[in-house]
């Protein structure tokens, strides 16, 4: 490898930029390659990475030599194709971004080509790597709580933003919201459990967002709201609350751990640029910071002696500048960069992502038929 990692961007929406932007504060980095059908979204691009060779189609970008790894950042129902031809094709690294897949047959065709792929695959589960989530997980590990026993996350956030044709409004294109949004949060859960899913229990609807938009003559069919119950095979359990329509929420996520020890609690708020529109719309495709700064809290309760202790956790605002995610993708970058460099192992794994996206189409199913769904059943 050269002096500098060389990256491809697939996908040079709003997420593709979030990418350009931290990879580039890496320092010994490059992004050498964009794809993106989209002439807007290619032209906001760009400027972030003016050394890129531009691309129209994917598949040309994949031949390019001067290219050490590629970044898939395309919308969800495009990834598995993507991926078929570069796992089927190439020995490349790859960071694939969450969903890895929509449907559960494509989750099995990409498993099978992974299997034998050479390079590293690593998914982008950004939400591990928020600085208050990562001290959670570190007390986790420590014993802080115990055993955890029951895991509890609550996103209480705004809808989804706008997309290029707007593809996040139909189940069909993300998976559905519990695959699309949530894979993060079972991915979390898994980690915590240090446990698979067996069962999934789910109640949810589209109750508000998006219910006066038509397009050719269909209503988006995504969930705005849900709750889900997952048990796991050593009889761990945990749980979803989700609400889309609560822009007002200081606090976007809320993580509690409870074992016999006490609870663990991390509070993150969401990005602080929501805040200074009172229309979403208005916030077209950038990312960035607007220079409030909004601290993230750790909580711990103990049984004895009772009362809680609190922390607050501080993002660095250079991190802030370059996204939407409380640094998270900075961090992420850094250990990816490191598995490119020889020096660290994928902490994300091809399994972890499709483990994920199975409970999210668990849920989405329990939704659905009205029932609890086995994983097995998938």
């Amino acid at each position: 490898m050269s002096s500098k990692v060389k990256y491809a961007i697939i996908g040079s929406g709003m997420m593709g930029r979030e990418h350009i932007q931290n990879i580039s504060l890496l320092g010994d980095t490059e992004v050498t390659a964009l794809f993106d059908p989209d002439d807007h979204q290619l032209s906001l691009s760009i400027p972030l990475a003016p050394q890129a060779t531009i691309y129209k189609d994917f598949r040309d970008l994949i031949k390019d030599t001067n290219v050490d790894a590629f970044v898939i950042a395309s919308p969800n129902h495009t990834h598995v194709e993507i991926l078929k031809e570069i796992l089927a094709n190439d020995s490349r690294a790859i960071l694939a971004e969450k969903p890895l897949c929509t449907k559960a047959e494509d989750c099995r065709a990409i498993a099978e080509l992974a299997d034998s792929y050479k390079a590293p695959i690593w998914v982008a589960m950004e939400y591990r790597y928020m600085p208050a989530v990562t001290e959670l997980l570190n007390r986790v590990r420590a014993g802080t709580v115990g055993d955890p026993k029951m895991i509890a996350v609550q996103e209480h956030r705004f809808p989804f933003l706008t997309k290029v044709g707007d593809w996040n409004r139909f189940n069909i294109n993300t998976g559905g919201t519990l695959v699309e949004k949530c894979c993060h949060f079972f991915d979390l859960m898994r980690l915590i459990a240090d446990d698979n899913a067996v069962r999934v229990y789910a109640s949810g609807a589209p109750d508000v967002n998006f219910l006066d938009e038509s397009y050719e003559g269909k209503t988006p069919d995504i969930i705005d709201n849900a709750f889900v119950i997952i048990d796991f095979a050593s009889g761990k359990r945990a749980s979803l609350s989700l609400c889309m329509f609560c822009d007002g929420s200081y606090f976007q996520e809320e993580i509690s751990v409870l074992g016999a020890k006490g609870k663990l609690e991390c509070r993150v708020p969401g990005p602080d640029r929501l805040w200074a529109v009172d229309n979403l719309d208005d916030l077209g495709h950038s990312t960035g910071f607007t220079g409030e700064h909004r601290e993230s809290e750790i909580v711990f309760s103990p049984r004895s002696p009772k009362g809680p202790i609190r922390e607050t956790v501080r993002v660095d605002t250079s991190l802030q500048l370059a996204g939407d995610h409380q640094g998270s993708t900075f961090y992420q970058h850094q250990r990816f960069h490191d598995v490119l460099r020889g020096k660290g192992k994928v902490e994300v794994t091809v399994d972890d992502g499709l483990q994920a996206v199975l409970i999210g189409l668990a849920a989405e199913q329990s939704i659905r038929e009205h029932r609890a769904i086995e994983i097995k059943e998938l």
